[in-house]
């Protein structure tokens, strides 16, 4: 394990965990990437930039302010204090807008285009310009979005970061121009996507999330706004070094097949890479704070004989710079040797095995879920029970409480299940939503040998 940050940046830390043993002709290497961020400006309230040009964090704050959110009233009024809340949690310094969303994107504070830069005044300003947004108007979010990315690319800036909050289906523009909206905004800057109450469309919420390298999360009851949003906000505050990339290099002959972020959520990174130079590729990973991720590699290696050994992968975080340099922070090894050791080249290493299951756990909800809704009792009986199966198996308690509320569990190691009668949609939605969230191994073991 190498670490090349800069005592007054996070440290960055890589560890690999692989069972690096293949059988005689083998060819497929997986391994677990752990990256951890520590020592940042999050560490002891400390702040996060100097203030000088380019270094300070910008917040786009994109509030839905359709006609829906007034049905109840108290829904726009609870968006409007998880707003004032959010506001209240920006950092001295921040550059920082809230935007108006309906069928159009409206700038309601500073306005003219520009950012606002956080302090007292400023603060209560915004605060007070929020006091101001009425429901009314339709539903655009790529409106928003491509609003947000002007107002957070206008200036230089560190971190770029959006938080965006709506209630209802993205009916004022078609998918097309919500995905084109996603595709200008990737890279550009990430963001944190909410649905409040139950008429939202889970797949479009996550769809922003995930472009973004954000979280995504369903608010049922409106109270629950406020608290969330800061929260939001000061995860947002914590973040210190922007756009940093996970970068492979594969050996010749060699090629990756899929890198995937597992750990807090599932998140495929595979079709996001971006050419490095020579046998390399880098896979976006956003911003980064006080934190740990784990991501899971596989490379395709080609066949050799026992004995053999080699360097299937290496695994490094950068920051890639406009001049197509890339500044270093961490670097591990993956590696493949071959044995005629059966026990040896069979046994599963606990990381490998355990995001796996939750890869497949998130798959079987979202596939049990789309065929609950299909009508097909039978396919989501099947698919719901696999999920019941595998969140015992692997700890997943939070998903287990989830599944419970859409099934009644009869048999929990085997996945015998009963789709329940009635559902409420919020429970629906709420494990639909967090369907990708995973649970990490209570205990890791060491790394072995991990790359220098």
């Amino acid at each position: 394990m190498a670490n090349f940050a800069k005592p007054d940046v996070p440290r960055f830390a890589v560890e690999v965990y692989q069972n690096e043993f293949l059988p005689e002709g083998g060819q497929d290497v997986n391994a677990i990437v752990t990256v951890t961020a520590t020592g940042g400006g999050t560490l002891g309230g400390l702040p996060a930039h100097d203030g000088a040009p380019g270094t300070a964090s910008a917040v786009a704050l994109m509030v839905d302010c359709s006609g829906s959110m007034d049905h109840p009233s108290s829904k726009m009024r609870h968006a409007r204090d998880a707003t004032r809340t959010a506001v209240s949690a920006l950092r001295d310094g921040t550059r920082f807008a809230v935007i108006a969303g309906t069928h159009v994107a409206r700038e309601v504070y500073p306005g003219g285009g520009r950012l606002a830069t956080a302090d007292d005044r400023t603060r209560e300003e915004a605060r007070e310009a929020v006091l101001r947004l009425r429901a009314g108007g339709g539903t655009a979010i790529g409106t928003w979005l491509r609003l947000a990315e002007q107002l957070l690319t206008s200036e230089p800036a560190g971190v770029r970061h959006g938080i965006l909050l709506t209630d209802g289906r993205n009916e004022h523009e078609t998918p097309e121009e919500l995905r084109a909206a996603l595709d200008l905004c990737a890279g550009r800057f990430t963001c944190d996507a909410r649905g409040v109450g139950t008429d939202w469309e889970v797949k479009e919420v996550t769809a922003i999330a995930t472009s973004l390298l954000g979280s995504a999360d369903i608010v049922a009851d409106p109270a629950g706004l406020a608290p969330d949003f800061r929260t939001m906000m000061e995860s947002a505050m914590g973040k210190e070094v922007a756009d940093v990339a996970l970068r492979l290099w594969t050996p010749q002959g060699a090629e990756v097949t899929f890198v995937k972020q597992v750990a807090p959520s599932v998140n495929d990174l595979t079709a996001r890479r971006s050419a490095a130079g020579p046998r390399a590729g880098d896979y976006p990973t956003g911003s980064w704070g006080d934190e740990s991720r784990d991501y899971h590699v596989c490379v395709r290696v080609p066949a050799a004989d026992v004995g053999r050994e080699m360097l299937a992968a290496r695994v490094s975080l950068v920051v890639p710079q406009p001049d197509g340099t890339a500044t270093p922070l961490a670097q591990g090894l993956v590696r493949a040797v071959w044995t005629d050791d059966t026990a040896v080249s069979t046994s599963l290493n606990p990381q490998v095995a355990h995001y796996t299951g939750q890869a497949e756990l998130a798959q079987a909800i979202q596939d049990g879920l789309a065929a609950r809704k299909a009508g097909d009792v039978d396919g989501a009986t099947a698919k719901l029970g696999r999920a019941v199966q595998l969140a015992g198996a692997s700890g997943h308690a939070d998903t287990a409480k989830l599944l419970a509320k859409v099934v009644d569990v009869i048999d929990e190691a085997n996945g015998t299940v009963r789709l329940k009668a009635r559902v409420e949609d919020a429970d629906e939605m709420t494990l639909d939503t967090r369907s990708t969230k995973t649970a990490r191994l209570h205990q890791r073991p060491p790394a072995p040998r991990s790359g220098t």
